[in-house]
């Protein structure tokens, strides 16, 4: 570990830490050291840059601290099929190495899966839980073997990104000179095949569609009205599932965070703050 955990508390710029089987993970916090933990999960094939735009809106409010999945960034990429077991006890991990007891989560698509299960099995490190784009289950596991397969060809990268970039973004801003979709598309190049296979193997394998009902933590659930992805319906089944969760419809594909960050971000702050904190319901915004 490149730091003690409380250098890592009052620092900014990347970090990392070992888990207990050896794989080394990267990590960054931003804000000041008094506030409030949020803890940031994103999608799959993206880095932890992937929130660098909602930093400054959020670092006044939290202590924002950010990783890189295994298999993604700045993290190393074991090969083999990864679970949400072994994703979620990372979290668990990198928080005991930094003295935190709870935080705020807030995971996006892949992130929001691992969010689901620090709910369920791990809710007294969690206070409030926001899941955005995300889904309990997404089978069948034939179709991600055959995911899992090709992109474990190195040729078969660009145009898998092009598939992801396709699936989070409105047409709109396909554009080629549009730089944040361009550098999000850099990201997904950017990942190894390893780690993207072993995540699907965890979604693959995943189904918490009754599980997510063992969550008791305040949470906020956040869908794109336009994601293919992970469905409306997804969103509205852990909304009805989670004991008096939140449910906000955004009018975005699947990165409202980047299509629509006032939107987003409003949301989020609002459930987040509590003397702020929105209505139980549903919303489209």
């Amino acid at each position: 570990m490149s730091t003690t955990p409380n250098e890592a508390i009052a620092s900014e710029g990347v970090h990392y830490f070992t888990t207990d089987d050896n794989v080394r993970i990267a990590y960054r916090i931003d804000g000041s050291g008094n506030r409030p933990v949020l803890m940031l999960a994103n999608s799959i094939a993206t880095t932890m840059n992937m929130w660098d735009s909602q930093i400054a809106e959020l670092s006044p409010h939290f202590r924002v601290l950010r990783y890189d999945y295994r298999g993604h960034g700045d993290s190393d990429s074991p090969s083999g099929p990864y679970s949400f077991d072994r994703l979620g006890r990372d979290v668990i991990e990198l928080l005991d190495a930094l003295l935190i007891d709870k935080v705020h989560f807030l995971g996006l698509s892949l992130g929001g899966v691992v969010g689901q299960w620090l709910g369920i099995y791990a809710p007294e490190r969690i206070d409030r839980l926001v899941l955005s784009h995300t889904s309990s289950y997404l089978g069948p596991p034939e179709r991600w073997q055959g995911l899992i397969q090709a992109v474990l060809q190195p040729e078969n990268l660009p145009e898998i990104a092009d598939t992801f970039i396709e699936n989070w973004f409105p047409p709109h801003m396909l554009e080629p000179e549009n730089a944040v979709v361009h550098s999000f598309r850099e990201m997904v190049l950017a990942t190894r095949p390893e780690g993207i296979a072993g995540s699907w193997a965890a979604i693959r394998d995943m189904d918490m569609r009754r599980t997510v009902s063992l969550i008791d933590n305040p949470t906020l659930v956040i869908a794109g009205q336009y994601d293919t992805v992970t469905l409306p319906s997804h969103s509205e089944l852990i909304a009805d599932t989670v004991p008096n969760a939140t449910l906000v419809i955004l009018p975005s594909v699947h990165l409202s965070n980047v299509e629509h960050q006032d939107e987003f971000l409003n949301a989020v702050l609002n459930f987040l703050q509590p003397n702020e904190s929105i209505m139980n319901g549903r919303v489209i915004l």
